[in-house]
């Protein structure tokens, strides 16, 4: 069975049904074009604490990850790439995720329904978090992501805090390890591959002026 997309960065299986989150900390704000100028980039997944048992088992096979959000402002969507290592295993996609601007949340058509999660900025700007199936008490969960591999204690207290409003165990929440990252070396052949593509044809367009 796949993964939450929620934990495998929104990529391979779908999230729990959003709901309107009641916690202070967890109140969803309209997603802007600053809020998709700050999601842009790299990002790694770094912990999270989900409700749903099945779910748990499943978030303990990732090792790491970490993704790359490129917004399109135009069509409000956000195009992913994503490298998870599972099971000491490199696992790379990509897919598209639509934004809903007014409600605060994004979401992925997968199985023929729409799943959605809560995006929350934080006041640590270099960290976000997903929360989802808010009303649940048996399924509700919350992921945290930073801009690093590693956070220190300040940048996790919101998402701490965020737990206790959830009524979920600090205790239950999972961590990646970077260490254990296996995808490195497909990232740098990627870029290679990217940078070599830019090249050839950046060549042609300059061929056409000559």
């Amino acid at each position: 069975m796949a993964l939450p997309w929620v934990l495998t960065v929104l990529s391979l299986l779908p999230l729990l049904e959003a709901q309107i989150p009641v916690c202070v900390n967890l109140r969803p704000v309209p997603i802007t074009n600053a809020t998709l100028d700050l999601i842009s980039g790299k990002w790694f997944y770094i912990a999270s604490a989900f409700k749903n048992e099945e779910f748990k088992k499943l978030a303990q096979d990732i090792q790491a990850t970490f993704f790359y959000f490129t917004p399109n402002k135009t069509e409000d969507t956000i195009f992913l790439r994503e490298y998870q290592t599972n099971r000491n295993a490199c696992i790379y996609n990509t897919s598209y995720l639509n934004v809903q601007r007014e409600n605060g949340t994004i979401s992925k058509f997968e199985e023929g329904r729409e799943h959605v999660a809560y995006l929350l900025i934080l006041r640590d700007t270099r960290t976000f978090m997903l929360a989802f199936d808010m009303d649940d008490e048996k399924k509700s969960g919350l992921s945290v992501y930073a801009d690093k591999p590693e956070t220190t204690q300040e940048q996790l207290g919101e998402f701490y805090e965020a737990l206790d409003c959830m009524h979920i165990p600090r205790s239950e929440v999972l961590y990646t390890d970077s260490k254990k990252d296996l995808c490195e070396p497909l990232e740098k052949q990627h870029e290679k591959e990217r940078k070599q593509e830019e090249e050839k044809e950046r060549k042609q367009e300059e061929e056409k002026e000559s």
